[in-house]
């Protein structure tokens, strides 16, 4: 992966594409409410789901992994770089790589990321800074 440049990584990004990659849901998540989405693997004695009969969901499997040189990169086609303070920008290439602020960082170190990115011509994923509600003129009833 040493050489993914703008050609090589839109190739790439679109031979690991997730063509046909079907949402892998909990078995009966359509009934019951309180399952939630979320994948379980169905572990019944005779479930059809499980067995990988006809009509029934898909499971996950290693068939649908994506190659290697494309596997955990942003959909952009860029890796991702989790940032805490403005030090940690300096090893980022922005030919390769995008930053993401950790969600810890509080409004004064976040400007500060974003200023030293824009200067460096670095991408940030989330950029917005966190609005405060009301500025803390919340009323209690009491």
């Amino acid at each position: 992966m040493a050489s993914l440049f703008s050609s090589e990584r839109e190739r790439m990004k679109k031979s690991g594409k997730k063509k046909g990659m079907p949402k892998f849901r909990r078995q009966e998540w359509f009934r019951f409410r309180r399952l939630g989405e979320k994948w379980r693997r169905p572990r019944g004695k005779d479930s059809k789901m499980r067995m990988g009969k006809s009509g029934k969901p898909a499971m996950p499997s290693v068939g649908y992994k994506l190659p290697k040189p494309v596997r955990g990169l942003h959909p952009s086609g860029f890796a991702e770089v989790m940032v805490s303070n403005p030090k940690d920008i300096e090893g980022v290439n922005p030919g390769r790589q995008v930053i993401r602020i950790a969600s810890s960082v509080g409004r004064r170190k976040r400007e500060q990321i974003l200023a030293r990115a824009k200067e460096l011509g670095i991408r940030v994923l989330n950029p917005e800074v966190k609005k405060r509600g009301a500025e803390g003129t919340e009323e209690t009833s009491g």
